[in-house]
């Protein structure tokens, strides 16, 4: 049995990261999921949180807008909406998008369905971006404003 995963996460602009690692935690419908070596085959679909990659004993955090995840022999690919690293997101254009997407929740008298998901799934992903986020900076010192 191997004892890493080989993972890969695309978006449909980039591949975000490929890498051997120790152990994936995703954000799927029914909740989290963590997929280790050996683990048998597994497809579901992504909702937008935290992914969590540990690879040597360090966490990786990577923040996802919903997708796809297939893992079968030891390989996970992950075909994310969008995706990024925790270090690459700036905060406060974060907080600032999630506040702009939440006003115009409020501001709409009326909306139908479809609209009403659109701005709920924005608020979801900005909402997982300052989470994730805010957890990077706490762990690495680095100072929110």
């Amino acid at each position: 049995m191997s004892t890493k995963i080989k993972f890969k996460i695309v978006t449909p602009e980039k591949t975000v990261s490929e890498q051997e690692v120790d152990q994936v935690t995703l954000p799927v419908l029914d909740g989290q999921v963590t997929i280790l070596p050996g683990h048998r085959s597994y497809i579901a679909a992504l909702k937008a949180g935290e992914v969590m990659l540990k690879v040597g004993g360090k966490e990786i955090l990577l923040v996802t807008s919903g997708g796809f995840i297939e893992f079968n022999d030891n390989t996970l690919v992950v075909l994310a909406d969008t995706a990024e690293a925790a270090e690459d997101i700036d905060l406060k254009r974060a907080e600032e998008a999630r506040k702009r997407a939440e006003d115009l929740k409020h501001e709409k008298v009326t909306m139908n369905e479809m609209e009403y998901a659109r701005v709920a799934a924005a608020i979801e992903k900005e909402m997982a971006r300052v989470r994730v986020a805010k957890k990077h900076h706490t762990r690495h010192g680095i100072k929110i404003d």
